[in-house]
């Protein structure tokens, strides 16, 4: 199984809000709503995998952290994003990171 972490994105909400819609209006059922959330996941975490290239360095102040079912979780304060010419500061962020390895075998 694929992690599903990418369905509280804009992209995943909407299509939820698009799946629930369709069947409220009983165009497709459940059980194909969920297949096809299931098929996102899998192809939302393969491609970010194998696709994405860019590099972001990032420093802050560490405020907590956790590691739990194989999931980190870093809550980082005064942060600074860099990428090659860009500079982003934010007061707070929190990075949510998952092993790579697991999403590999869960797309079989």
């Amino acid at each position: 199984m694929a992690y599903q972490l990418y369905r509280n994105t804009t992209l995943g909400n909407s299509l939820q809000e698009s799946l629930d819609e369709l069947i409220q209006t009983q165009q497709i059922t459940p059980q194909l709503a969920l297949q096809v959330l299931l098929q996102f996941d899998k192809a939302i975490n393969t491609a970010l995998a194998n696709r994405v290239r860019n590099r972001v360095n990032f420093r802050g102040s560490l405020n907590t952290y956790r590691f739990c079912d194989n999931v980190w979780t870093f809550v980082l304060n005064d942060v600074e994003f860099r990428e090659v010419t860009d500079l982003v500061k934010v007061d707070k962020v929190k990075i949510v990171a998952c092993d790579g390895k697991n999403t590999g075998n869960a797309a079989e």
